[in-house]
């Protein structure tokens, strides 16, 4: 519905004013749409992930690295071969080592423990293993079973996201997300 004054023309468009000034009303509406006008904010942001992060502090993490005994597989994703060996990774908590000389039978021989890792790719005797943000460099000596870290690259990739895209918010200082676990 248009309102016509006297001359029959369109009120708004005889006056520029009212034009200014309805598009101002409309700004300023628009400010307080999704809620309150005050400036207090809720502390807590909105939680739109169904996971929660994981953390690790950055001391922990860069300790985390271990060569243990071998352990179940639980969540196995990408497989390796390099020569004789066998690596499996579990999702976001290390690697399975097999001696694969015999492919038929496999034997497990050690589980690499290194929380938020994700990818694996080998060199000749360095694993590259991307922790979380990091990207380390590690010699795994084949003969004796023992691994030593020989250089770690800090926030070399973007933050670990959950499983449904998010990121995590209100990291503590100092600390990296490594997992995400289902909300109860």
């Amino acid at each position: 519905m248009v309102i016509l004054n006297h001359s029959k023309k369109p009120l708004i468009m005889k006056t520029p004013y009212h034009l200014l000034l309805l598009c101002a009303l409309f700004a300023f509406e628009s400010c307080c749409f999704y809620g309150s006008c005050d400036d207090d904010f809720d502390d807590e942001p909105l939680a739109f992930s169904q996971y929660e992060p994981v953390f690790l502090s950055r001391a922990d993490l860069e300790r985390s690295i271990q060569l243990g005994e071998p352990v179940q597989i639980v969540n196995s994703g990408k497989i390796y071969v390099k020569d004789d060996l066998l690596f499996v990774s579990e999702v976001r908590e290390g690697f399975h080592v097999f001696d694969n000389s015999n492919p038929e039978n496999p034997i497990k021989i050690k589980f690499i423990e290194v929380p938020g890792s994700t990818d694996l790719a080998i060199r000749e005797n360095v694993l590259y293993i991307n922790q979380a943000t990091d990207l380390i460099a590690a010699t795994f000596n084949f003969s004796t079973n023992t691994l030593s870290v020989t250089k770690r690259v800090e926030n070399a990739f973007p933050e670990l996201r959950s499983p449904d895209g998010e990121y995590a918010y209100d990291i503590p200082a100092n600390s990296i997300v490594v997992d995400w676990k289902l909300k109860n």
